[in-house]
């Protein structure tokens, strides 16, 4: 050690005496390092000298954890584990793929089938507004598989001829089953009544003694008197009762002991009923009115007002059917109504495209019975039916025609209820060729094969002109209208085109310059429908 400290210190001077102390510590470390640098051989040699069999033993022991050291996989670097751990997540993956698919596939299902009741739509002319709008039906079967129709309705429906639901049926009948309020619009003669008598069977579901519990207002006596016709070969088979409110029974019957599942009624004779306190609406489920815009007309809105106010059931379904829709009665319905459903068939407040339309012009009054009698001549083909504007006029037009040798009818409303019902009786049985009528069974009377509809006086309203000719060309006939106008409705004559044009009917192109008059109640005074000259009138009253 000096040495190597000489070797350090070499060239220069160490004063040995100066340090003394310092080199003296340092001295004794270095002692004591070797010290334990010979306890450690030691130690070492001691263990060398053990016995044999300790070193038998500790060697099998050492075999023994090298083995399981052995056996021990190392983490990161075993083939199978890691394999399985790849296998594992795989599937975990997979997994959640189909979860995620099965998340998925319900949104891509409803999308699927919004887009295929959209092409059902598109194919029928079905125009709906609403939220959560049912799927149309592809054909009467499916009543039974979706909503759990009864056989006989499906039979009787079968036996009517019914092969496969009209564009209104396949629409209007899903969204009442589902429960939904309903305003539809749709053409003459395309299956209304049976779009809302239909639904309401398959909901009432069997026949009951509680009371009331459908209710279908029409506006006139006719209609209503062929509705419940038509109703009751529907439930032909059932326990149901379907009940027409006659003039004998609103006085005479006792409504609390009368078996009656659905009233049928004009609105005036059942708002008498509730003024007496005779009948009990409290409990009706499904109110229809039929022909709604006829209805919502002043005359008859208080009528209205108050059937609706008794029909007090907070789960009420209301439901109004129309060919014409005006805006001012949506707006009505839509005060009266909780989230409904619109139905339009076709364009709205159109006139049906089966019928072929022709304007006449006569000059005058009696130019239109010179027209109407040279036609008649020419070529009748029977069931003929013809319109003017008043009772009074019916009576004069009837008192021309019965003596020119052609079976004629008249009917309006100062006639009595049985000789109005005879007189469709007989037109009905072909008995009568030719009907007068005024606008009273302008609506929703539904006459087979009426062949021809005249216009004799010209209609009031755009309206009552689509009613009007849709007696004819009726589930997918045809048929034919023909309107005289004299110089009196000219004013209104571009009103009636505009009907004829979008139902696909060829209209003169001078009538299309015309301006065109916001309609009123177009009802002239018009001269007396006689050919005898004014002289012989005139002897004949004195």
């Amino acid at each position: 050690m000096e040495k190597s400290v000489n070797f350090l210190f070499g060239g220069t001077n160490f004063n040995r005496k100066k340090f003394a102390p310092d080199f003296a510590k340092f001295k004794n470390r270095k002692e004591e390092d070797d010290d334990a640098h010979n306890k450690k051989l030691s130690f070492f040699e001691e263990e060398e000298e053990e016995p044999e069999q300790e070193k038998a033993v500790s060697s099998s022991s050492k075999k023994r954890k090298r083995k399981s050291a052995n056996s021990e996989p190392v983490e990161g670097f075993d083939v199978f584990k890691s394999s399985k751990k790849s296998r594992s997540n795989k599937g975990k993956e997979v997994e959640q793929e189909t979860k995620d698919e099965t998340l998925e596939n319900p949104k891509k299902e409803l999308y699927r089938q919004i887009e295929r009741d959209a092409l059902s739509r598109k194919q029928y002319n079905i125009h709906v507004s609403g939220n959560n709008i049912p799927a149309p039906l592809k054909s009467f079967t499916e009543l039974s598989s979706r909503y759990g129709c009864k056989k006989y309705i499906l039979r009787n429906l079968a036996g009517l001829g019914f092969r496969e639901p009209t564009p209104i049926q396949r629409q209007a009948i899903p969204v009442l089953l589902s429960g939904r309020e309903c305003f539809a619009c749709a053409p003459t003669g395309s299956g209304k009544t049976f779009a809302f008598i239909c639904p309401m069977l398959i909901k009432l579901k069997r026949h009951s003694t509680d009371g009331i519990r459908a209710v279908i207002l029409s506006p006139a006596r006719e209609l209503a008197a062929q509705t419940a016709r038509e109703g009751k070969k529907l439930i032909k088979g059932s326990k149901f009762n379907i009940r027409l409110m006659t003039k004998p029974l609103a006085k005479t019957a006792d409504f609390s002991k009368l078996q009656c599942d659905v009233l049928i009624s004009t609105p005036m004779r059942l708002k008498r009923a509730i003024k007496a306190k005779k009948i009990d609406l409290s409990k009706v489920e499904y109110l229809v009115l039929d022909e709604s815009d006829k209805l919502f007309e002043q005359s008859m809105l208080k009528q209205i007002d108050g059937v609706v106010k008794a029909c007090s059931n907070p789960s009420i379904i209301r439901s109004l059917f129309s060919a014409t829709l005006p805006d001012s009665v949506e707006e009505l319905a839509r005060s009266i109504m909780h989230d409904a459903v619109r139905v339009i068939i076709g364009r709205k407040n159109t006139a049906s495209k089966t019928v072929k339309q022709k304007l006449v012009f006569a000059g005058t009054e009696e130019g239109k019975l010179l027209a109407l009698r040279q036609s008649f001549a020419q070529s009748l083909n029977p069931p003929v039916l013809i319109f003017v504007q008043s009772k009074e006029r019916a009576k004069e037009l009837y008192d021309e025609l019965k003596c020119d040798n052609i079976r004629v009818g008249v009917i309006h409303s100062d006639l009595p209820a049985g000789e109005r019902e005879n007189a469709v009786d007989s037109f009905r049985a072909g008995e009568t060729w030719v009907l007068i009528a005024t606008d009273v069974i302008a609506r929703g009377m539904d006459f087979k094969g009426i062949n021809c509809v005249i216009n004799y006086d010209f209609p009031d309203s755009a309206s009552a002109y689509i009613h009007r000719i849709g007696r004819s060309g009726r589930a997918g006939r045809s048929g034919e209208a023909i309107t005289f106008y004299t110089e009196e409705d000219m004013p209104f004559l571009r009103n009636i085109a505009n009907t004829m044009t979008s139902s696909g009917c060829e209209v003169p192109s001078w009538i299309m310059t015309l301006k065109k008059k916001k309609w009123k109640k177009h009802r002239p005074k018009r001269d007396a429908i006689s050919t005898r000259p004014k002289e012989s009138k005139i002897e004949q009253e004195e």
